[in-house]
């Protein structure tokens, strides 16, 4: 059995699905059921004697140490993270206390109970922590992908707590000799994704008859990654992955956003046509720049190819056709996941005078 954190979350769904359908091993599945950690996410798994969730706290210093007693987890996937840069920039102190905190009280409860394994199992098991290529902070124009040795410069709350949580990973290894990896993945994008995001958010809103909201010139640029080529990522650093080491983990379609809603728009033109006749394309509006945007992000992702043969399967055209046909498909999840709490984040995120496009 594996533990995974933070698995009823975007990506820690998609890879707990994955895992068991890739490999069959039993999943003890902890996640706080936050607003981003719904249970629907999982619903193909009911009743399958392989998935175990219990909803709790990485930070919980009492749970965490009698479900690895009880459980016997070989390694552990931690994704639990609180991830959405915005929400970082209005209330800073929550992504402190998860990724920073949690993760440091996740680490003591492991570290207690590797040191207590028999002397093969301690030497088999693995700590498999899921971090950000926004660690690295922003690049220019002409600049070189980030690769593992690149300097830390977090520019947000979310990925100063990120940088943080990965440094905490580190030490934990190079002090006590915990087992640790440590991927760092681009943008990811597929089912599943919480609507408060680029694509999703395009998605939801053009069928909606609402704005499409582009931050600034819309001319951000970011790695595209579809979430099952991450998982598959993860799958293989877990599997064969150098202890202590470092991964990349990138798709290699560096894009800027207003072309990503471009994409988006052009797909919905043709699978789900506006009775108007119009394109999505009309309801593009430009709004004020969040603060401390950083401007790009690349991945330089050889190193996992080279040293573990990993590559992404997936195209962004098409992995954004399958997760723009996935959306028109579930609209019974998106309606659930549209409660009044996430009304309430766009409203406030989004100023609703900006000047459509």
């Amino acid at each position: 059995m594996i533990l995974v954190t933070g698995g009823a979350g975007f990506i820690g769904a998609n890879f707990v699905v994955d895992w068991l359908s890739a490999s069959g091993e039993p999943v003890l599945n902890l996640d706080k059921l936050t607003y981003a950690g719904n249970p629907e996410n999982l619903a193909s798994l009911q009743g399958d004697a392989r998935h175990v969730f219990v909803q709790g706290d990485i930070g919980d210093a009492d749970l965490l140490p009698q479900l690895l007693a009880q459980h016997h987890p070989r390694a552990v996937v931690n994704f639990a993270a609180e991830s959405h840069v915005d929400r970082s920039i209005h209330g800073p102190e929550d992504f402190i206390q998860t990724n920073v905190v949690g993760t440091t009280r996740l680490l003591q409860s492991v570290r207690a109970y590797w040191q207590g394994l028999a002397d093969a199992e301690r030497a088999a098991f693995r700590f498999l922590h899921v971090s950000t290529d926004e660690v690295y902070g922003s690049l220019g124009p002409g600049d070189a992908a980030f690769t593992e040795t690149h300097r830390y410069e977090p520019n947000s709350p979310y990925s100063a707590s990120k940088a943080a949580s990965d440094h905490l990973v580190r030490a934990w290894h190079h002090t006590y000799g915990l087992p640790v990896l440590t991927t760092n993945c681009s943008n990811n994008y597929g089912p599943y994704h919480f609507p408060e995001k680029l694509i999703p958010l395009m998605i939801v809103n053009a069928l909606a008859g609402k704005p499409l909201p582009v931050y600034g010139d819309g001319q951000q640029i970011r790695d595209w990654l579809y979430v099952a080529d991450h998982c598959s990522a993860i799958r293989r650093v877990l599997q064969a992955g150098r202890v202590g080491e470092v991964y990349n983990v990138g798709g290699w379609n560096e894009k800027p956003n207003l072309e990503i809603v471009h994409t988006v728009c052009a797909l919905l033109d043709e699978l789900r046509p506006r009775v108007d006749g119009q394109s999505y394309r009309s309801q593009i509006s430009f709004v004020k720049d969040r603060p401390g945007h950083d401007r790009r992000y690349a991945i330089d992702a050889r190193k996992i190819e080279q040293e573990l043969g990993w590559r992404p399967a997936e195209t962004f055209d098409t992995g954004i056709r399958k997760t723009v046909q996935w959306y028109l498909a579930h609209s019974d999840w998106v309606a659930h996941v549209q409660s009044g709490a996430y009304r309430d984040w766009v409203a406030k995120q989004y100023d609703p005078q900006a000047n459509n496009a």
